[in-house]
């Protein structure tokens, strides 16, 4: 009962002088906890010596987690939006540190299946829940700049690899790489997530309905150039999905996601095969280290170019996402083996724009939908990762397999796959350019003003009305 009540909506309800800014760190304290699903690496080798597995034996977990953050974020969303964010990075608590904990059970008493089902499911619908529990919360906080504080909780979720990889490898380091280890390590992971994340269910609290920020008014709490796609009625879950602004935005989000996770899940091999065959190979301790600075672009892309968006408007910063990234991949392929540097830079701000659009995704779903049932919208939204999630390795792993088949080596097992990826992000460019202001018949009913003291001119025009 008491559990019940701390849970409550009502009871997370900011009081008066509670500052907006207390939020972001609750937020942070769940996504740079979730975001260790990007550290999954880490425990691959292991595993697989251990339990005798193969690679994508051991890959199963992770991919099965990220299926599973989709499903949960777009069946869960409103749920979240009914229950609020205290309740719902309660449940992500609960499930993300439970899905460690039957993980290392299940590596101890060497049955993997227990591993897949507890970082892969149960994990999975922590990931979900977790990644969506912020999300419309900190908008209401921040209707001036909703695109840096949603990028502020997202960036979390980019960067928290870079706290749990050392992290992972030090623990294995102390514990072991045979069953034990690795399930003291997951113990651990499960025991200290688990108290982190708490940190944000106590902390997270919900601005009271007629909150403004601090000096503005609510007419003015967006920036100027900002405003065309900007709505101020509500539009709910539902009707969003009959919209086509909802499917240009899925369609989007692929797209950007895809032609992003295409380096990300195989950077290391990628530059060190496309420049296996020039004066100077790249080393397999350079790879490693171009897959860190991979990380925090696509971290610092996540706050800054988010950021960005609420100058410059969300429609336009797509455009800069989609449209750049399509001459970037171009250079790419032109370029070949030719530039070192220009590989990494290109690569660089290829995974900014990834990390970018992510977190800039909320914002725009709010100035389409209204902040009503944003966080539901965003959770069915993110099954367009769960897509990409598939399909963007997929091109990058069938294209080189098939090219390396046909005796093709070095720069030749990617030099398609540029193209493929300049293709779609074409093809999101225009989906983009067709997102337009929703119908006012997908809008909520807008809700009665509040009494004010009737003036003559005003009941003279009631009574006609009635007549």
């Amino acid at each position: 009962m008491a559990m019940a009540s701390f849970l409550d909506r009502s009871r997370t309800i900011a009081p008066p002088g509670w500052s907006r800014w207390l939020v972001p760190p609750a937020a942070l304290s769940v996504h740079l906890a979730i975001g260790q699903a990007y550290a999954w690496s880490v425990f691959k080798p292991p595993l697989e010596e251990s339990l005798d597995l193969s690679g994508t034996q051991s890959a199963l977990p992770f991919q099965l987690a990220i299926v599973m953050l989709g499903l949960s974020a777009a069946f869960g969303g409103t749920l979240v939006e009914r229950n609020g964010p205290r309740w719902a990075m309660f449940v992500s608590t609960v499930c993300f540190s439970s899905g460690f904990l039957v993980s290392a059970l299940g590596v101890w008493a060497e049955q993997y299946w227990v591993v897949v089902l507890g970082y892969g499911v149960i994990g999975g619908v922590g990931l979900g829940i977790g990644y969506i529990s912020p999300v419309s919360t900190l908008i209401r906080w921040f209707p001036d700049r909703p695109g840096m504080a949603t990028g502020i909780a997202i960036m979390g979720f980019g960067g928290g690899a870079l706290i749990a990889s050392p992290w992972s490898d030090r623990m294995l380091e102390g514990f072991g790489t045979d069953t034990g280890g690795i399930a003291m390590t997951f113990a651990v992971h499960g025991c200290v997530y688990a108290v982190f994340m708490s940190l944000g269910v106590l902390l997270v609290r919900v601005p009271a309905p007629d909150w403004r920020p601090p000096g503005r008014e609510a007419s003015t709490v967006v920036a100027p150039r900002a405003r065309a796609l900007i709505t101020t009625a509500n539009v709910s879950a539902r009707n969003a999905l009959r919209t086509p602004q909802f499917w240009c935005l899925w369609i989007v989000l692929c797209c950007n996601v895809t032609a992003g996770i295409g380096i990300l899940e195989k950077a290391a091999p990628m530059i060190q095969d496309v420049f296996a065959e020039t004066d100077a190979p790249v080393t397999a301790a350079a790879a490693a280290g171009f897959v860190a600075l991979l990380s925090l672009a696509n971290m610092a892309g996540r706050i800054a170019w988010s950021s960005s968006s609420d100058v410059v408007g969300r429609k336009n910063i797509y455009r800069f996402y989609l449209g750049g990234g399509a001459l970037l991949y171009l250079t790419l392929a032109l370029a070949g083996d030719s530039s070192k540097l220009l590989f990494v830079v290109a690569a660089l701000v290829l995974l900014s724009f990834y990390g970018g659009g992510f977190a800039t995704v909320p914002a725009y779903l709010k100035d389409l939908f209204g902040t009503y049932q944003v966080g539901a919208i965003h959770g069915r939204l993110l099954t367009a990762w769960s897509a990409a999630g598939v399909l963007g390795p997929l091109i990058v792993n069938a294209i080189a397999d098939s090219q390396e088949e046909a005796g093709r080596s070095g720069l030749e097992l990617y030099t398609l796959s540029y193209f493929v990826m300049v293709s779609l992000l074409v093809v999101g460019f225009v989906a983009n350019e067709f997102v337009r202001p929703v119908h006012e018949r997908h809008h909520e009913p807008a809700e009665p003003a509040p009494a004010a003291e009737p003036r003559p001119e005003s009941t003279s025009e009631s009574e006609g009305a009635a007549r």
